[in-house]
């Protein structure tokens, strides 16, 4: 009997074993189908398994349980909400083609671009009127992650290269597009910076996200296609901007200013203007709200003062760089630092406090060829904010609110996102997916100057009626949104003139032409947002055509850009003759004429005239800090 039951132990023993093996076995394999990669995990309902986007999977390592969840919808910057003290962690991944050298006569290649995101040129490629300058091919960049957000730098960014990201749709794709797998981020712990490298990659990547911390990395299969990312439209900016205009708010000032009142007095007067139509020399359609503008910019006139720091050594600091497509911050320092009429050599009476570096040159003086690393860049401005915030108290009352800078370069929003971002940034890079802050940032126009005796020749275009071409554009392939231009409308239809790089002629002639006698001129974004052409088609009065998703028009506050510009997805390139010809002649006659009104708030003068683009720059810095401004 006892030897019975001991054999039927055994038999129940060895089917209990069996039993616990299968399920372990069905467990694994569940794990190892559930998750990404097929990385097994000892819990299998875990928080942090996050849902995954088309066919690649992703997987958030180590976030916090209470991490929100993020599908493939349009994901706006943080500090672009309502949230007072947002933080926007972003990290990214660039790509590059050139890199333009500049010549001792001050002029810059017209051929390429340096980008931020590329570090590439995307200025007017065809253009050719400068002297014979040299270019040199650099590398890609990898970006750092950085914190945008309104409080001081306490979040760690780290990274596990098993790890993935959350998919988005922000990042500028190519069709078809093959992303490097050797892509890794670098570090970044509480306000140290780390070497920012610059490796090869074709798309960028950007995540926004609510944590404390955030690990990411690409990872996808070698022939991973990414569609074209999902935009920020022009009323989904205007929706923005006006939700900032309610809800942001810089820093709490640590001890009170009678600036501080100064300004809640102005905003006061600004939101009870008294009504305005007719006023001499401003066109009333061209402006959301002609009679706030017209309130503020005379209160500007009257009160506003500007502090300009005089530390700094040159070239980077207090050198003015006059031709280009970077010109914008150098004609703004240059005017500036020598106007009598807003600065003040008391900074106790200062609004505003100016950091006049130059990004151009910034990078032209620091960057090392093939070096692929922004980082000594970044470290020389974080140097800077340390020094003047060490032997001034200014910078510290505020943590830099009521600083501003100006700076055109495309690397700009990378050099400045850390260390000065509490700043207002006049930048020509405004990307709202790319930290820019609609109502505390600004879109500085890019501006071409061939010329710093007369920034103003050759304005102007033809009449109307010898306008027979539909629509224009010409330039180098640097992005993605470009090649998708031309592959549709290059040589496919004579009313649409789309070519690549256009042959040398003198003084940029050709271009220059094309753009003078087109009712259309397209400006296709290149490596980033922005463009030169946006400025040069009012210049030649054309009506401007943006295919640029995300892109914060110059001046973003105040005009009206739907009423002389027209704003095409760049989904909708396939369809874009069609876009135009549905443009009812009068309405395009309307936009055509408003071209022209709107053209004086772009042009440099050698002394500043009154509304001119010197005066539009300083007064939406201005006006951006009346409606952020806190008091004690």
């Amino acid at each position: 009997m006892g030897q019975e039951l001991l054999s039927i132990f055994q038999l129940e023993r060895k089917r209990l074993l069996w039993l616990i093996g299968i399920t372990v076995a069905i467990i694994l394999a569940f794990q190892y189908l559930e998750l990404p990669y097929g990385d097994v995990q000892p819990i299998v309902f875990s928080a942090n398994n996050i849902p995954t986007s088309d066919s690649i999977r992703f997987e958030a390592a180590d976030l916090p349980s209470e991490s929100g969840m993020f599908n493939n919808m349009t994901i706006l910057n943080q500090a672009n909400s309502t949230g007072e003290n947002a933080l926007e962690i972003v990290n990214e991944t660039r790509t590059s083609e050139e890199k333009d050298t500049v010549s001792r006569t001050g002029f810059i290649s017209e051929l390429g671009r340096e980008s931020d995101r590329s570090l590439g040129f995307d200025e007017t490629d065809e253009s050719s009127t400068v002297e014979s300058i040299g270019i040199s091919n650099d590398g890609s960049v990898t970006e750092q992650a950085g914190n945008l957000g309104l409080s001081s730098y306490n979040n760690t960014i780290s990274h596990t290269p098993s790890h993935s990201i959350i998919p988005t749709n922000l990042a500028p794709p190519l069709s078809p597009t093959k992303v490097n797998p050797n892509i890794t981020p670098p570090v970044l712990s509480n306000d140290s910076v780390k070497e920012e490298e610059f490796r090869p990659s074709q798309d960028d990547v950007n995540i926004l996200d609510n944590d404390s911390s955030i690990k990411s990395v690409p990872r996808e299969t070698k022939d991973s296609q990414i569609p074209l990312p999902e935009g920020t439209t022009i009323s989904e900016m205007n929706e923005l901007l006006l939700q900032n205009r309610a809800s942001y708010r810089s820093m709490r000032p640590r001890w009170s200013s009678s600036a501080d009142q100064e300004l809640l007095q102005v905003r006061s007067e600004i939101e009870n203007a008294p009504f305005v139509n007719d006023v001499e020399n401003l066109y009333a359609p061209l402006f959301r709200n002609i009679s706030r503008f017209k309130r503020s910019y005379d209160l500007m006139e009257s009160t506003l003062k500007v502090y300009v720091y005089r530390e700094g050594a040159k070239p980077i600091m207090h050198s003015p760089y006059l031709l280009g497509i970077y010109a914008s911050e150098g004609w703004f320092m240059r005017l500036m630092e020598v106007s009598k009429q807003f600065v003040t050599k008391d900074p106790k009476k200062a609004h505003l406090f100016y950091l006049p570096f130059s990004s151009r040159m910034l990078e032209e003086t620091l960057y090392i060829p093939n070096s692929h690393s922004s980082r000594n860049l970044i470290q020389y401005l974080k140097n800077y904010v340390d020094m003047i915030a060490a032997k001034h108290h200014f910078w510290n009352r505020t943590g830099g609110a009521d600083h501003f800078l100006v700076a055109c370069h495309d690397w700009a929003p990378t050099e400045t996102r850390r260390h000065m971002a509490k700043c207002i940034r006049a930048l020509c890079n405004a990307d709202v997916k790319d930290g820019f802050v609609l109502g505390k940032d600004v879109s500085l126009p890019e501006t071409y100057v061939r010329n710093a005796q007369k920034p103003t020749r050759n304005i102007g275009g033809n009449r109307v009626s010898r306008r027979k071409t539909l629509a224009f554009f010409a330039g180098g392939m640097h992005g993605y949104v470009r090649p998708i231009l031309l592959q549709h409308w290059e040589n496919k239809d004579p009313d649409m003139k789309i070519f690549g790089i256009l042959p040398r002629s003198k003084g940029n002639r050709n271009y220059i032409q094309y753009m003078k006698s087109s009712k259309y001129c397209i400006c296709a974004k290149g490596y980033e947002v922005n463009s030169p052409r946006v400025v040069e088609a009012i210049f030649y009065e054309c009506v401007p055509v943006i295919i640029s998703d995300n892109f914060v028009p110059p001046f973003f506050e105040v005009l009206n850009w739907e009423s002389f510009a027209v704003f095409v997805l760049e989904k909708d390139i396939p369809n874009l003759k069609n876009i135009l010809l549905s443009i009812p002649q009068k309405r395009y006659l309307e936009m055509q004429m408003m071209v022209k009104k709107v053209q004086q708030h772009f042009l440099w003068h050698r002394s500043p005239v009154k509304y001119d683009i010197f005066h539009m720059i300083l007064h939406s810095i201005w006006y951006n800090r009346v409606f952020t401004a806190r008091a004690r």
